[in-house]
């Protein structure tokens, strides 16, 4: 299992409009996030920031993000996503949100 972290800009007149979508997450996004190994998913807020936790307890997160990434109902539920976040400038290529380094955990 493997623990990521994640964070992204909301932008703030958004914020209403974010938390009334995962008030009410559409089931085949839960699906398919179950179906691509994803477990113990969270998204915290605090002022304008979002910071995502989850584990991924597959063995190819790659293809299991890319076949995420490929699924026309994540795409539709992106879509109505993205326009409320802001993402970082300091994230890599290829990222929307910008993944962090883990610097502690304890069980």
């Amino acid at each position: 299992m493997q623990r990521y972290g994640m964070v992204v800009e909301i932008k703030p007149e958004k914020i209403e409009e974010y938390k009334k979508l995962h008030a009410a997450v559409w089931p085949d996004v839960l699906k398919i996030n179950t179906e691509c190994n994803i477990r113990n998913y969270s998204i915290y807020l605090k002022d304008n920031m979002l910071f995502s936790y989850f584990e991924y307890v597959g063995v190819d997160f790659d293809n299991d993000m890319a076949k995420m990434a490929a699924d026309p109902t994540i795409q539709k539920w992106w879509d109505v996503c993205k326009p409320c976040h802001k993402p970082l400038d300091s994230r890599k290529d290829g990222e929307w949100w910008a993944t962090m380094e883990e610097v502690f955990h304890q069980d």
